[in-house]
């Protein structure tokens, strides 16, 4: 599969990135879904009562929400450097911030690519839920880039 990603950079569309996802299961898992939105991709966690952490005071899990952080890096960089799903990058490392309470409600991330060399890349992801000047979660996280 050597579709390029970056073929979906049209507002609202999700085509390009929806091979992408059946070859990611956990994507479909939790209800992950993608969209160019402001010339961006835009990772959306769908609200999910599997993606509850705590059932009495329904939160999404944490892992869950890194998941949609690692997945929104990912997609940034398949996003910006028109990848093909058979150019994978392999992620090295990730360091989250967990910063409030993310409740049960649609949670959506945006990937930064802060610094790309020749093999590595340093991306940043913030996460919110209503209002994007409240972050529920941030990360960093460092991918090996596939060689050409």
């Amino acid at each position: 599969m050597s579709e390029p990603v970056h073929g979906a950079r049209r507002p609202g569309v999700r085509e390009g990135f929806s091979g992408l996802n059946r070859e990611l299961p956990y994507a479909g898992f939790i209800h992950l879904d993608v969209e160019i939105r402001d010339g961006r991709a835009l990772t959306i966690l769908r609200k999910d009562a599997g993606n509850v952490g705590n059932p009495v005071m329904p939160m999404i899990h944490g892992g869950a929400v890194g998941a949609l952080l690692e997945h929104a890096a990912l997609m940034q960089l398949f996003f910006e450097l028109g990848l093909g799903l058979d150019r994978r990058p392999k992620i090295v490392n990730i360091s989250i911030d967990y910063l409030r309470p993310c409740l049960l409600e649609d949670t959506f991330a945006r990937g930064v690519i802060i610094r790309q060399g020749r093999r590595v890349a340093n991306v940043r992801v913030d996460a919110w839920q209503s209002d994007p000047g409240k972050l529920v979660a941030a990360a960093h996280a460092h991918f090996l880039l596939p060689g050409e």
